[in-house]
């Protein structure tokens, strides 16, 4: 079997303690990639980041001095950076507008847009110095369809997605590649840290699972470095949406 394209790079992966982001760090492992994981929580970076193999770093994504830190880290040890996945993310409050709060409504856009932000103005300037790497942004179909209630977060997910374009045409010059990867219903803690509840067992079964996602973000950073897909839209079968 030949070897794995992203054997020997490295990766970051914010949020990569739980859900999402603990299944694209493992299959980013699994690909031979040195990894590390942040997030918040340190109790659980530690509990994945030994079940994984992978390094751990306590950084929130909405402090820029926490990136500084972070990529400082990454470097020291490594000496470059090849794979950046945004992956921390929130709903933190899902409601209707005038049910919002002034905080909650700041900790929704730092948390999916400006701590996003905050990464790639950093890294863009490390991957164009290399003249390589590629950063996957996860975004949400809120993103590109309204529900009542969404619209704050979905705000924040459709700023992530212009934001993400007119990041790949700045960098597609320099070798840097930029994609966004956008998934619906998880089989996450989503639901449950933004106050809806859990789904049922039935339904959360055929959601999308965190290792699912995760073969999916290594899929697409191991594509030839002369080519990029823009973005990707995952739907799991279960969940209908009408109109489309």
């Amino acid at each position: 079997m030949p070897a794995s394209p992203l054997l020997g790079q490295t990766a970051l992966v914010t949020g990569g303690a739980k859900g999402y982001g603990a299944g694209i760090a493992e299959a980013l492992r699994a690909e031979g990639v040195r990894v590390w994981i942040t997030g918040r929580d340190e109790a659980a970076l530690r509990k994945t980041a030994a079940a994984l193999d992978v390094a751990w770093i306590r950084a929130d994504a909405t402090d820029p001095k926490d990136w500084d830190r972070a990529l400082k880290t990454v470097l020291g040890a490594a000496g470059r950076l090849d794979i950046l996945v945004n992956n921390a993310g929130g709903g933190v409050k899902i409601a209707a507008t005038e049910e919002q709060t002034d905080a909650s409504i700041a900790s929704v856009i730092a948390l999916n847009l400006t701590g996003v932000i905050y990464g790639c103005r950093r890294v863009a300037a490390i991957m164009r110095k290399q003249g390589a790497g590629i950063i996957v942004n996860i975004s949400s179909v809120a993103g590109h369809h309204a529900w009542p209630a969404w619209g704050v977060y979905g705000a924040a997910k459709a700023g992530l997605n212009h934001f993400s374009k007119s990041l790949f045409l700045e960098l597609r010059p320099h070798g840097v590649r930029v994609t966004t990867v956008t998934p619906s219903w998880g089989a996450t803690e989503f639901t449950d840290a933004a106050g809806l509840g859990p789904r049922d067992a039935a339904t959360l079964a055929k959601c999308i699972k965190p290792a699912e996602l995760g073969r999916l973000v290594a899929e697409h950073c191991a594509l030839p470095a002369h080519l990029c897909v823009q973005e990707t839209i995952l739907w799991p079968m279960v969940q209908e949406v009408s109109p489309l």
